[in-house]
């Protein structure tokens, strides 16, 4: 199959979500969150996504609303009318809840561990087991896990100001990633303090030599 995994900035761009039903909704509070103009077309919208800012419109607008959107979302239970919405949507991206492999967009189970965010998908096969991997991924990732990612992200800004070399950069956070003192407190959720010992590890003379 042809599929690669993207990240897509929804800001501001137009969503058509065909389908008010459990994935219909699903697929609206998602693109919301991510700040797109999201209508939804189908079926009895719930009023808590018009208050979240989804506006519903009828079906005989879809044509219409088809032509605004930037990416259309096909997840209504009627099978006849997700082929005609797709049919229309043809130049679109275009997302088939019912049939993936018939769009050429796919929305993939995904959730965040505080600011890292995992996908999964299985191209099908097994919505049951995207929920099992999720559950043994979030088992997995630890807090230390996190908090190293904070502090990764901060030697990388503070290198950048006080290191000129790309490869030496490289070579901090690698040492920084093994160093015991480092470890040490992240085990102990010390992060602003292993941001102090990072600092004063970079701005030692003989370590930036």
């Amino acid at each position: 199959m042809g599929w690669t995994p993207l990240y897509l900035n929804m800001q501001d761009k137009n969503v058509l979500v065909v389908g008010a039903g459990e994935v219909g909704q699903r697929r609206t509070l998602r693109f919301l969150d991510a700040g797109a103009n999201v209508v939804i077309s189908g079926g009895k919208v719930p009023s808590q996504l018009i208050k979240l800012g989804a506006t519903h419109k009828p079906l005989a607008e879809l044509p219409q609303w088809i032509d605004w959107a930037d990416l259309v979302v096909v997840a209504s239970g009627d099978h006849q009318l997700n082929q005609k919405v797709a049919q229309l949507a043809e130049d679109k991206l275009v997302n088939r809840a019912d049939c993936p492999e018939d769009g050429n967009l796919i929305v993939p189970s995904s959730f965040f561990i505080k600011d890292v965010q995992f996908s999964i998908f299985t191209q099908g096969k097994s919505p049951l087991m995207a929920k099992e991997l999720r559950k043994r991924i979030q088992a997995v990732v630890s807090e230390k896990d996190v908090l190293q990612l904070e502090l990764q992200h901060f030697t990388r800004e503070l290198l950048k100001e006080k290191v000129p070399d790309q490869k030496k950069r490289r070579d901090y956070l690698y040492q920084i990633l093994n160093d015991k003192k480092v470890n040490e407190l992240l085990d102990r959720g010390k992060l602003e303090e292993a941001k102090n010992y990072i600092v004063h590890f970079i701005q030692t003379p003989r370590d930036l030599d």
